[in-house]
Formats: structure tokens, sequence, C-alpha cells
């Protein structure tokens, strides 16, 4: 039986996910998932491009109907560099590699959603169906905008989900507005005049310096930023020296800043690099500082975030719809789409699992047909 015989059901959708969660691939490495993704498109006799950031695909499925809109629907694919600690007969055949964030499961949805449209193309328009690589860290998105994304597939709006440990399973949330934060990182260097731990007064204490630097910094947070307006700065790695008698010369400090104002953002490095460079010179130190912007906020355009959840709101599967829950001050590269077209970020609920980039997670396969249904629902109403 051909796929466009037949749509996936629950086993189907299950079998495909466990496959992509045995072979785990990170950021642009994706070359196994990418091939099988592009054979299950064409298997439902789906138009496939590849090659957009090295291991990207896009399907396009043309609507029974005639011309209309077009709509792009979007799933990211790759994978972490986490060891996975489940023990589950599906778990990562990859050493220090786990699909530990949902991706595969993403992968599943939107892969069962296309097969279920190809087979019955009710709509009018175009739906582009786009598997996104490199997601983590990487910005994959970006480099598929910078390569055409937008300029070979134009479209009239994007779309993106990822599923929600402690959310239950059949219920969603949608935000009009912010969903994710901005993500810059940082990696500064304190240098000065190494010594005798006996004798500090002869040398430059950098990690008395890099200490006070840390504490400094949260002051940022407290002092720097309207009180209404959320924002965290986290310190992740301080390392400086080896030997337990000898004061180091240097000290690297690494870490993150996260928030969703675009204006706030800009003022926090500016008064972040200030800092820096103010302890520096305090303590007669030498710094280097690599501060990077990495993603933007995920920003949902509020006509179209109002438009998912009336479809939510209208799909059986669908149990509670979540409008009040906080914006995540985690980060997506989701964010680069929505800044080039308007569309909307919405969480489907994975049940009591893990927590994401845990290695105890693992995708709750009950969510798969929800989303398949969603993706569908989704295109069926503003396509119609």
């Amino acid at each position: 039986m051909t796929a466009l015989e037949t749509c996936p059901d629950a086993e189907q959708l299950r079998q495909w996910r466990r496959d992509f969660h045995r072979h785990p691939e990170i950021a642009f490495e994706e070359h196994r998932t990418s091939a099988r993704i592009a054979e299950l498109l064409r298997e439902a006799g789906i138009e496939v491009h590849t090659g957009l950031a090295g291991t990207g695909v896009i399907g396009t499925i043309e609507g029974a109907r005639g011309p209309g809109r077009t709509i792009g629907l979007r799933a990211d694919i790759d994978a972490l560099a986490i060891e996975e600690a489940t023990e589950l007969e599906w778990a990562s055949r990859t050493p220090g590699r786990m699909h530990a964030c949902g991706h595969d499961g993403h992968t599943t949805m939107l892969l069962g959603a296309a097969w279920a449209l190809a087979r019955n193309p009710d709509f009018a328009g175009r739906v582009h169906v786009i598997f996104q690589p490199a997601e983590e860290n990487e910005g994959g998105a970006r480099v598929m905008i910078e390569e055409g994304l937008f300029d070979l597939f134009p479209m009239d709006a994007v779309y993106g989900l990822h599923n929600w440990p402690g959310m239950a399973v059949g219920e969603a949330a949608v935000h009009s507005g912010p969903s994710m934060a901005a993500f810059d990182v940082f990696t500064l260097r304190l240098s000065g005049r190494g010594c005798h731990a006996a004798m500090p007064h002869m040398g430059d204490d950098v990690i008395l310096a890099g200490c006070e630097l840390v504490t400094q910094l949260q002051g940022l947070i407290s002092r720097e930023r309207p009180a209404h307006q959320p924002a965290v700065l986290s310190v992740t790695q301080f390392h400086g020296g080896d030997a337990f008698n000898v004061m180091p010369g240097t000290v690297e400090l690494r870490g993150t800043l996260r928030c969703f104002d675009p204006k706030l953002r800009e003022h926090l490095e500016k008064r972040f690099r200030e800092a820096v460079q103010a302890s520096a010179d305090f303590h007669g130190l030498e710094v280097e500082l690599d501060y990077q912007s990495r993603y933007p906020a995920t920003i949902n355009d509020a006509e179209q975030a109002r438009r998912c959840a009336e479809v939510l709101e209208h799909m059986p599967e669908v149990r509670k719809v979540h409008y009040d829950l906080p914006p995540c001050m985690a980060s997506e590269d989701f964010a680069f789409m929505l800044e080039q077209c308007p569309g909307a970020y919405i969480w489907m609920g994975n049940g009591d699992s893990a927590a994401l980039h845990n290695p105890g997670y693992d995708f709750n396969d009950d969510l798969s047909p929800i989303g398949v249904a969603w993706w569908q629902a989704l295109v069926r109403r503003l396509l119609n």
C-alpha cells in the first residue's frame, strides 16, 4: 500500500519517531535524518527540495482547490551532544548523541501531516513543509534564510511548534507576542601577573576579580532593567588555575544573557561591556571579551497567534488551550523566520516527561497523532 492510499496511523508514527530517536545527529550533520525525510516525502508524491543549510529539506504540497495563499510549516530535525540515560529499547545508538529536545517527534508530526495533506489536498494554495537543521545553538534557520528560503519559497505566513514537558498531552499554549527569549553568549578572559599563593601581593588576583565580576554583573539585572521586563544573566563557566599553591595569570568566564525587548537587549550588552572593562581597569588587568548575539526573541504575530488559537479551540484532540502561561527564557531560532514572515509558534503538552535537554527525556508518542491533526487543521482552516 502506498503513502497516497493511507495516512500514517499512530503505530506508523511511533515507528518513524523511534527510528529517528535511535539515530540522532547534531547540527549540520543530520545526513541520515535528512535523507530519510526526503525519502518519506517522495514516497507520498511530494515535491522535494534539498540542500538549504546543507541538510535542510523542504516539501511542497499543492492544494486541489487551485491558487491561494502559501504557508510554511516548520520542524527542527537536529539532536544534542548528550549521552542518553533512558535505557529504552529505542535509545540512541550513537554515543554522546541524543534527541533530548523532541526534534525526533517534531519531525515525525510534520511528516505525518505532509502525508495526510498529500493524500487529501482539499485546500486552496500551497504548503511548504520545512525540515530545518541545526536549531540547537547553531542558527540553522538563519542559514536557511541566508541561502534563500523565503526567496525560493515565498510564504504569506510560517508556523512552528515545540513539545512542552509538564503540560498534559492534549493541551496547548499560544502567546500573543513574545514566546521565547533572545539569546546572547559571552566569553571573557581576565589576564594579569601570576604569582605564588603565599605572596599574592606580588601578582594580580584574577580569581578575586572574576568572583567580584560574577556578582557585579547581576546588578545589570537588578538595577539596569525595568522591573516589568524579564531578563536573566547566568555565568555558567569559571575556569582558572591548575595548582593549589599558584595564583593563576588568567581566568575565563562564560555565560549567557537573555531577554525579550530589543532595546533592553542593546542596553544590557552596552552596560555589560562597560562593567567588564571597569572591573579589569580597577584590578589592573587585561581583558578579552567575545560577546555574541545569537538568536532574537521569538515573537508571535498577534493576528497569526489568534488564528492558531481558533484552530486549537475547535480541535477535538485538544482539551485545553493556555493563553496565560509566561513566555520562556529559553531561545529558539524559529525567531529568525518570524522576523522575515508573519507567523506564530505554539507549545503542545508532552505530559509528565523529563525536562528538555535532560539525558532522561523522551518524546511522548501519544503527542504525535495530535501534532499531525494540528498541522492538518491549521492548513485546512487557513487555506479554505
